[in-house]
């Protein structure tokens, strides 16, 4: 007994404080120990790694504690909203490793009730229709030492309003001509008891729900009311909204009885070095044509991440590398590539692909001989094979392994050094042809036939290895080598300056002509995981063909990045 309690009591003290928290219910039988959490995104865009914490929380508690957590739109702003956004938000919880079965609702399914609550709250006293603009609405709201003023329509008969609010989704009035707010509190410290607005008028038609209604709830008051009707036990979100928590609590209560009320807790937001996480900073680089679209792996996004070729793996364990707190914090995007390259070394394809070519010819391997090359496919991958490789008397290499006039500790290749072909010969390097410029056309090398893996000499030592393809067989590729998006570490940092401007010109070269093997051709499907060999990560891109080959770089091998920025 005594070391199940103490099994229990590790494995407590491994739960970050929200977990602790519902666990602390949980034991205290509250909703009769029932779990039930939700995931609410606003249909408004895609969803980026900010949302996918919050993702890995809303489903990992369920998860841990044999609950259920359900998917939520909070569709109620039509202008901002469309059914792209929603297929997206689905396909990225799925990729990332989570489902919520048949649990997918939307607060709009609930307009009829949350309409309803509000002409109960009107006759009950608690609701009213104010006329003035939503500027006068702020300034009378005062500062939380200086009390607001009421609206001079705060205090209208109950029939007044009803029939106002009614004439409002009637659609006889403008937008902005009219809102609905509750009648809590205009001289309290919270100042979000200061009278809130809980129902604008909105004309767009609605992606769901069409024309049928002309007022919408505000999130304030339509999410608590959505979570309760739901029956959600622990509303999990973060940290800005525990200022709302108050007013959350205060709607939610119209509604709950003893036997049932949802609990908000807030944990910190997740925020990246060279990178921004506001949906309309994102909005405007995908309408202004800065990226590619919301998809484009330089973006913060799931889908632009799952696009350069993150694993959901990767991303779960960045996410808890970082953990849960109350305090925002800046996080560096490095320990994300760390996480990433971590895994996608376990699982990455080893193959061969020359970024800047130059062709090598071994002038004493015979021509018209070809051979095959056994090549890992990963050593970190038990069982996962080989795969054959073509070697001949022509080779590319990349240019930047080769020096005319090489310094002493340069060990790749050089007029008079040998350096081993990975996985194959050991070569001299005999001299090179230059054209007119003085560029390098051709390297000559000649070859150790004794030296090829398995053979005698195969043990002999050399200090270089390189990576190469065979020139009659090497497949051309286009490769696209991305950076970090902005040149600037924290761009929220500096309201001074347009956002824009802190983009990083360098986040994207196209590199064309690349040589790969043909390996790497035949094995180019959609999601497949390369390691090219001394260079990086690489994923075949959306626009990859048979016929014309793209590859995103997922991540280099090294983080040059911390470096480059401390020599600057």
């Amino acid at each position: 007994m005594a070391e199940t309690n103490e099994c229990e009591s590790t494995e407590r003290r491994s739960l970050n404080f929200v977990e602790q928290a519902v666990w602390d219910d949980l034991q205290a039988g509250k909703n009769g120990g029932r779990l039930n959490t939700r995931f609410p995104p606003e249909p408004n865009g895609y969803l980026h790694i900010g949302h996918a914490k919050a993702i890995c929380m809303d489903f990992g508690v369920a998860e841990k504690f044999g609950g259920t957590c359900n998917l939520r739109f909070d569709d109620t702003n039509p202008v901002k909203e469309d059914v792209e956004y929603v297929d997206s938000i689905r396909e990225d919880i799925h990729w990332l490793g989570f489902d919520w079965g048949d649990r997918e609702y939307y607060a709009s399914d609930y307009f009829p009730k949350l309409f309803d609550l509000a002409v109960r709250l009107i006759k009950e006293g608690k609701a009213y229709v104010d006329d003035q603009t939503s500027e006068e609405i702020a300034a009378q709201k005062g500062s939380p030492t200086v009390p607001g003023q009421e609206s001079p329509y705060r205090n209208r008969s109950v029939e007044e309003n009803l029939d106002l609010f009614m004439r409002m989704n009637d659609g006889e009035f403008d937008e902005g001509a009219r809102v609905l707010r509750a009648k809590i509190d205009m001289a309290s410290p919270n100042m979000h008891f200061r009278d809130p607005i809980m129902y604008r008028i909105i004309k767009h038609p609605h992606h769901r729900t069409g024309t049928t209604w002309k007022v919408y709830p505000m999130y304030d008051f339509a999410h608590g009311q959505s979570d309760y009707f739901e029956g959600v036990t622990h509303s999990i979100c973060t940290l800005e909204f525990e200022v709302h928590r108050p007013l959350y609590e205060y709607f939610v209560k119209e509604l709950a009885d003893e036997s049932y009320c949802p609990r908000q807790i807030e944990f910190n937001r997740l925020n990246l070095t060279y990178t921004v996480m506001s949906k309309r900073k994102l909005l405007q680089l995908v309408k202004e044509g800065l990226v590619a679209g919301w998809d484009d792996p330089r973006m913060p996004t799931i889908s632009g991440m799952r696009r350069r070729g993150f694993t959901p793996e990767s991303i779960k364990n960045f996410i808890d590398t970082i953990g849960y707190t109350k305090y925002e914090a800046l996080n560096s995007i490095s320990l994300l590539e760390h996480a990433v390259r971590d895994d996608l070394n376990k699982k990455a394809t080893r193959a061969m692909a020359v970024i800047n070519p130059v062709k090598v010819v071994i002038t004493n391997y015979p021509e018209g001989q070809v051979e095959q090359v056994e090549m890992e496919n990963n050593p970190e991958e038990e069982g996962s094979g080989t795969h054959a490789m073509p070697f001949s008397r022509e080779i590319y290499i990349e240019r930047d392994d080769f020096m005319e006039d090489a310094p002493k500790k340069f060990f790749r290749m050089t007029p008079g050094g040998e350096v081993r072909l990975k996985g194959a010969y050991i070569v001299k390097c005999e001299g090179c042809k230059k054209d007119a410029d003085g560029n390098i056309e051709e390297i000559y090398c000649t070859y150790d036939p004794d030296t090829r893996s398995g053979l005698p000499g195969a043990a002999r030592k050399v200090k270089g290895t390189l990576h190469w393809v065979s020139a009659a067989h090497a497949v051309d590729a286009e490769v696209r080598l991305y950076d970090r998006l902005f040149a600037v570490e924290n761009p929220a940092a500096e309201p001074d300056r347009d956002f824009r401007d802190m983009l990083n010109p360098d986040s994207l070269k196209v590199v064309t002509g690349v040589k790969v093997e043909p390996f790497i051709a035949e094995n180019a499907e959609r999601g497949k995981k390369f390691q090219f060999q001394r260079i990086g990560y690489f994923t075949p891109d959306y626009d990859s063909t048979p016929e014309h080959l793209v590859f995103n770089r997922t991540i280099a091998l090294k983080d040059s990045w911390e470096k480059e920025q401390k020599k600057a």
